[in-house]
């Protein structure tokens, strides 16, 4: 049985179309590249989390979630406790830099690796870790012009219940 647990991320995307990601390691899911983001508090809302989460592990307190890109669940093991986890997954606009401030302590509780930016490019033909979602590259590669016109995605997309691949 797994205890449901609610997230919030946001895809920050930079004025040439690069997205800022975290490498993160997880004992059930393996290495694998997500968006800055985590569990919801209590009171929280979706896009309100977002931003707080955003905040932590970033340190960027000038940056806020936009529109909804996607939301969908995925089965991990979140401190010992396996939870199906719902997440929504905003966009946001930001320029190209790392982390602000001390957030060593976050990133080493939460299993946080490293950072980077990623191209475009990079993202459609990786073969390193992979993407959580697995369909982050297609995802933000479908609305990336748009957003970055100033278009927000017409309807988000739900990808509903995506399954754990094998480590």
């Amino acid at each position: 049985m797994r205890t449901p647990r609610r997230a919030a991320r946001t895809a920050v995307l930079e004025p040439d179309g690069a997205v800022f990601l975290l490498r993160s390691d997880n004992s059930e899911v393996g290495v694998h590249w997500n968006l800055p983001g985590g569990g919801i508090e209590a009171g929280e809302t979706p896009a309100t989390g977002a931003r707080r989460e955003l905040w932590e592990e970033t340190g960027w307190t000038d940056l806020a979630p936009g529109p909804l890109l996607c939301t969908w669940e995925h089965d991990f093991t979140w401190h010992g406790t396996p939870v199906r986890q719902s997440e929504h997954i905003y966009l946001g606009r930001g320029p190209r830099r790392g982390p602000v401030g001390d957030v060593s302590e976050m990133h080493l509780a939460d299993g946080i690796l490293d950072w980077r930016w990623w191209t475009p490019e990079e993202l459609a033909s990786s073969a390193a870790d992979p993407f959580w979602p697995p369909t982050l590259p297609e995802l933000l590669a479908a609305v990336r012009s748009d957003w970055l016109a100033g278009r927000g995605p017409e309807t988000p997309v739900h990808l509903g219940y995506v399954p754990n691949q094998p480590r």
